[in-house]
C-alpha cells in the first residue's frame, strides 16, 4: 500500500512531533522520497505544494538542492500560486555560486515587463536577493523603468533592487541618476527611504555621482526639517522621534555630501544644530539620532561652535547607564581627540571614571587617550588583553620621550610586574622599561614615589620567570629577552646567569626567539667589547640642539647604526626598481655602501628592538595626494647627528565608506640616493577614518642634493583597481639640507 504524501501542515506537526533527531530524519527522508516521486511525475497541479514542504524542510538544514529545478519550471507558470513558491524557492536555494540562477533571468525579465503589480513585486525581490552581476547587468534597463511606475508598490521596490544592482556593479550608476532627483519629492515613507538609501551607495561608490548630488543638499535639508519641526508620518514615529530611521539615513547621506565640501556644509550646519537641540534623548530612537548628527558633525567643515556641541552631546552619552551608549560615545571621542583636543579634554574625568567599569569593552579605549602614565597603566592592569595592539608602542614612547618619567615609570611597572605577569600588555611594557632603565630601578631612589629597594637577582628572576611562564605569547618573551641582555650592561654583577639564559633560547621552536638568542650569545663571545655601546639606551630627540665638537664620533656610530638598519632589515632588503620611474633619473636601486667588517650590520634584531620608541618630526608635514576619501601624507624626521639621512613615514587614511584593499605605495628617486622602504603596517586602510597605514621611507643623501620623489600607489577601491604615479614636487627645503 503505498502511503499518501503529507500536508505541508501534517508535515510541520508530525516534524515537532518526533521525540528524538532520529525520528525526525526518518519523517524528513519518507517524505522527500514523496517530494522527488512527484517531481519525476510531473504533476503541475501540486508541484508548488511540494515545494513549499521542501522549503521548510531546507530551512530546517536538510539537503533541499534536488528542488532547484522545479523552482524554474513554477517561475515560469503562468499561474501566481506557482509563481510565488518558485520566486521564494529562488531566494532560498539559488545564489551565484550555482549556474542555474542565470536560467530565470529570462522569466524576471518577463515578469517584470508585465503590468500586474504582484508578479513585478515578487520578480524583483528575488532580483534584488540573489541577482548575480551579470543579472543585474541585463535588468538594469528593466528596473530604471520601473523606478517611475505609477505605483508606489512597485517604486518602493524598485528602489530596493537598484541599492542591490549598485552594490553589484557599480559601473551602473549613471543609470539611476537622473530618476533619483524626482524620486526625492516623493512622500510615501518607503519609497523616500530607499531613495536616500540608493543616493547614498551612490555617492560612496562614484565620484560623479557626489558631485550630481550635492547639488540636492538644500532640498535634504528641508526634508530634514520637516521631520524634525513638524513631523512627516505619524505612523512612522517612535517614542516621539518622528520617523528616525529616515532621519538617521538623511543624516548619514549629508555626512558623505559634506565632506571636504565648504559649500554644503555650510548650508546643513543651521539644521545639524537644531537637530542636536530639539532631539528627545529619553528614548533610544532620539539617541540613535543624536549619535548620527555627532558623526556628521565630526566629518563635515562644520563650524568650531557645532563641534563644541556635538562633544558636549558624546559627554552626556558618556553619563548615561546604557553601556551600549556609553560605548559609542567612547569610540566617538576617540576618533574627535586629534582633531579637537581641548573640547574632548572637559570630559576627561569622566571618560577615566569608566577605567573603573568592570566592562572591558569600555576600559580598553582609555589608553589611546595617552595620558599620565598612572591612567594608561590602570587601563593595562583593569582591561588586560583587551586593550588595542597599538597600546604598547603608545606607552613606550611616551615613556622614552619624557625624561622626567623614567624612574618613575620603571618603578610602578616593575611593580605592576611583580604582582601579574598575566596581563600580556602590562608585561610587555613593563618588560621594555625594566630592559631600558634598569639601573633607575636599582637605584632605589624615586622623589615621586616611596623609597623601592630592588635587588639584581630580584629583577634577573622576575624576567625569567616571564620568559618560562606557559602564559607569555612569543612576543612577551622576545621583550624579556632583549630587557636581560641590556641589563648585561646595566647591573654591576657578572652577566655570566644572563648569557646563560640566552643560550637557552638558542634552541627554541619559535624562530623568531631561537634568532634573536643566537645572536645575543654571538654577542657574548665574539664581540663583547661592542655590547656595551650596542645595547646602549635610547637617546632622547632634542629638536634643534647645535652638536659640539665632542659629538662627532658618536655622530658616526649612530650613522653606522642607521646604515647597518636599512641594508639588513628582513622586510626591507628588496630595494625598488621602478623602471624609470623618475624619467630616466632613477635607474636600478643603487645598493648602500660596503658597511664595517662589524658585527653591527648582521645584528638587525639589536638595533630593531621592540622597545625603540620612533622619534618625532622635526619638519611640516606634507599631504601630497587625495582621491576619493583616501588621503597620503608625508611625516619627516631627520635623525640628530646623522645629516645625510631622512626619515619618511607615509600614513595612508580612508574618510570614505569603502575600505581600501591591496593597497601598496612604492617609491623611487635619483641615482645619487639610496632608497630603502620597509614593510608596510597593512594593506587594508578601513573606511570612515579607521586606523590608518603606515610606511617608513629611508632615504640617503650623502651629496645633500634637492630631493626627488616619485611614488606609485596602487589599490582597489569600489571595486575598482586603481593605479597612481605622481612626483611629490613640493618637498620643503628641510628634506635636503
Amino acid at each position: 500500500m503505498v502511503v499518501p504524501s503529507l500536508k505541508l501542515q501534517d508535515l510541520i506537526e508530525e516534524i515537532r512531533g518526533a521525540k528524538t533527531q532520529a525520528q525526525e530524519r526518518e519523517v524528513i527522508q519518507k517524505e522527500c522520497a514523496h517530494i522527488r516521486a512527484s517531481f519525476r511525475d510531473g504533476d503541475p497541479l501540486n508541484r508548488h505544494r511540494q515545494l513549499a514542504k521542501l522549503l521548510y524542510v531546507h530551512m530546517l538544514g536538510y539537503p533541499a538542492h534536488f528542488g532547484q529545478m522545479e523552482c524554474l519550471k513554477l517561475i515560469a507558470s503562468p499561474r501566481f500560486t506557482d509563481k510565488r513558491v518558485g520566486y521564494l524557492g529562488a531566494m532560498l536555494l539559488l545564489d551565484e555560486r550555482q549556474d542555474a540562477h542565470l536560467l530565470i533571468t529570462n522569466s524576471i525579465k518577463n515578469d517584470l515587463s508585465q503590468g500586474i503589480q504582484a508578479v513585478q513585486g515578487l520578480a524583483l525581490c528575488t532580483l534584488s536577493t540573489m541577482g548575480s552581476a551579470e543579472m543585474c547587468r541585463d535588468l538594469a534597463t528593466e528596473v530604471e523603468k520601473l523606478l517611475l511606475q505609477p505605483s508606489s508598490y512597485v517604486r518602493k521596490k524598485a528602489v530596493l533592487t537598484a541599492v542591490h544592482m549598485i552594490r553589484k556593479v557599480p559601473e551602473l550608476s549613471n543609470i539611476f541618476l537622473p530618476p533619483c532627483a524626482q524620486l526625492l519629492h516623493e512622500r510615501h515613507h518607503g519609497i523616500l527611504l530607499g531613495t536616500v538609501t540608493l543616493i547614498t551607495e551612490l555617492c560612496e561608490r562614484s565620484p560623479a555621482a557626489l558631485k550630481h548630488f550635492r547639488k540636492v543638499v538644500p532640498q535634504l535639508v528641508q526634508i530634514l526639517r520637516t521631520l524634525v519641526t513638524t513631523g512627516y508620518s505619524t505612523e512612522h514615529s517612535i517614542s516621539g522621534v518622528s520617523d528616525p530611521f529616515l532621519q538617521v539615513q538623511i543624516l548619514r547621506l549629508l555626512r558623505i555630501l559634506g565632506r571636504n565640501h565648504e559649500e554644503s556644509s555650510e548650508t546643513m550646519n543651521d539644521l545639524l544644530a537644531q537637530v542636536a537641540t530639539n532631539t528627545d534623548t529619553s528614548r533610544n530612537a532620539g539617541n540613535a539620532v543624536l549619535f548620527e548628527t555627532v558623526l556628521t558633525v565630526m566629518d563635515i567643515r562644520s563650524a568650531p561652535g557645532l563641534r563644541v556641541l556635538a562633544v558636549n552631546i558624546l559627554g552626556r552619552f558618556l553619563l548615561n547607564n546604557d553601556k551600549n551608549i556609553r560605548y559609542v560615545a567612547l569610540t566617538s571621542l576617540l576618533r574627535m581627540v586629534q582633531s579637537d583636543h581641548s573640547a574632548v579634554q572637559r570630559h576627561r574625568p569622566t571618560v577615566v571614571e569608566c577605567l573603573r567599569d568592570p566592562d572591558a569593552s569600555l576600559s580598553r579605549f582609555a589608553p589611546t587617550k595617552r595620558w599620565h602614565i598612572d591612567t594608561i597603566l590602570r587601563v593595562l592592569t583593569t582591561a588586560g588583553t583587551y586593550v588595542r595592539d597599538d597600546a604598547v608602542a603608545n606607552l613606550t614612547q611616551l615613556i622614552g620621550g619624557a625624561q622626567e618619567l623614567h624612574a618613575y615609570s620603571v618603578r610602578r611597572l616593575y611593580s605592576a610586574l611583580a604582582e601579574d605577569i598575566s596581563q600580556q600588555p602590562l608585561v610587555q611594557v613593563a618588560a621594555w622599561c625594566i630592559g631600558e632603565y634598569g639601573d633607575l630601578l636599582l637605584e632605589g631612589s624615586c622623589e615621586e614615589t616611596e623609597p623601592l629597594q630592588v635587588e639584581e637577582e630580584e629583577v634577573l628572576a622576575l624576567l625569567e620567570k616571564v620568559l618560562q611562564s606557559h602564559m607569555s605569547l612569543p612576543a612577551t618573551r622576545g621583550y624579556a629577552l632583549t630587557a636581560l641582555m641590556k641589563l648585561s650592561t646595566r647591573l654591576r654583577r657578572d652577566s655570566s646567569r644572563i648569557r646563560q639564559v640566552v643560550s637557552i633560547f638558542g634552541s627554541c621552536l619559535d624562530v623568531e626567539l631561537q634568532q634573536r638568542a643566537v645572536e645575543y650569545s654571538t654577542l657574548f663571545r665574539k664581540y663583547d667589547h661592542m655590547r656595551a655601546a650596542i645595547l646602549e639606551k635610547m637617546p632622547l630627540v632634542e629638536r634643534g640642539r647645535p652638536q659640539v665638537d665632542g659629538e662627532a664620533e658618536e655622530s658616526k656610530e649612530t650613522q653606522l647604526s642607521e646604515t647597518a638598519l636599512v641594508s639588513t632589515e628582513p622586510q626591507a632588503s628588496k630595494l625598488l626598481d621602478l623602471l624609470d620611474l623618475l624619467d630616466g633619473t632613477s635607474g636600478d636601486a643603487q645598493p648602500p655602501p660596503p658597511l664595517d667588517p662589524s658585527p653591527r650590520g648582521t645584528l638587525i634584531h639589536l638595533l630593531d628592538l621592540p622597545c625603540a620608541p620612533p622619534p618625532p618630526p622635526s619638519i611640516p608635514d606634507l599631504r601630497v595626494f587625495e582621491r576619493e576619501g583616501l588621503q597620503l601624507s608625508l611625516s619627516f624626521v631627520r635623525p640628530p647627528g646623522t645629516p645625510a639621512l631622512l626619515l619618511i613615514t607615509v600614513t595612508a587614511t580612508n574618510t570614505s565608506g569603502a575600505d581600501v584593499t591591496h593597497f601598496i605605495c612604492q617609491a623611487a628617486v635619483p641615482k645619487s640616493f639610496q632608497l630603502q622602504l620597509q614593510a608596510p603596517s597593512g594593506d587594508t586602510v578601513p573606511a570612515q577614518d579607521g586606523l590608518p597605514v603606515t610606511q617608513l621611507l629611508r632615504i640617503l643623501n650623502p651629496n645633500k642634493a634637492p630631493l626627488r620623489l616619485k611614488l606609485r600607489l596602487t589599490y582597489n577601491h569600489f571595486g575598482q583597481s586603481v593605479q597612481e604615479i605622481f612626483e611629490v614636487n613640493n618637498l620643503p627645503v628641510e628634506t635636503w639640507q
